[in-house]
């Protein structure tokens, strides 16, 4: 695994501030303190990488990750970094629709459903602004974000979200390699924006 250090968001009373966070997998929030990815650098090898041809006679199936950030309020909220795209929507609109449905439309998984066979590979590629994940789980849950779980109504955590190492998170232009291999429904989630999600019918 390729070695490096994640920047890492804190929510806390409704402030964020930038802190370094160790290149081991996170270790759960505490319950005054949410943390979230603002930003990490690419990855040379590994999971987070550029599209490729999956093994011969298997097929890539594509999955966007997309978000809607607006940069300059973003990064003034949540630390430089958090967002690089151009334009988007305002974080007090992100945080106003949030509560107001319990997910932000322009932050999705694109498709949200997909069918599959074994030994297919997800290429799941990160064309917003923001850090995203693309996690399996065994049922959808929060992230790693408490106050963006307690607005999306997913207050406890999917276990596999305080499992994840440095390469499971994608940042813009990045895209991350996920291999089918079990058949029956299988379910994928943005650990930092849980209501980003997936279900795949898998054959």
């Amino acid at each position: 695994m390729v070695t490096r250090t994640l920047p890492v968001v804190i929510l806390l009373s409704g402030t964020f501030a930038v802190i370094a966070a160790c290149d081991h997998s996170p270790a759960a929030p505490s319950p005054d303190t949410a943390a979230s990815v603002a930003a990490a650098s690419p990855a040379a090898t590994g999971s987070a990488a550029s599209p490729q041809m999956a093994t011969e006679g298997r097929a890539n199936i594509m999955v966007n990750m997309h978000d809607a950030c607006e940069p300059d309020s973003f990064n003034a909220a949540a630390g430089p970094g958090t967002c690089t795209r151009n334009g988007g929507v305002q974080f007090d609109n992100f945080i106003a629709q949030l509560t107001a449905h319990q997910a932000v439309g322009a932050w999705h998984f694109a498709p949200g459903v997909a069918n599959a066979r074994v030994g297919e590979t997800f290429l799941a590629s990160n064309t917003g602004g923001e850090v995203h994940t693309f996690t399996e789980v065994a049922d959808f849950g929060g992230g790693l974000v408490p106050p963006l779980n307690a607005l999306a109504g997913t207050p406890t955590v999917a276990p596999e979200c305080l499992a994840l190492e440095a390469d499971d998170f994608v940042p813009p232009g990045q895209t991350y390699h996920e291999t089918v291999d079990r058949s029956g429904t299988v379910k994928y989630q943005c650990c930092i924006h849980p209501w980003m999600r997936l279900v795949a019918t898998v054959h």
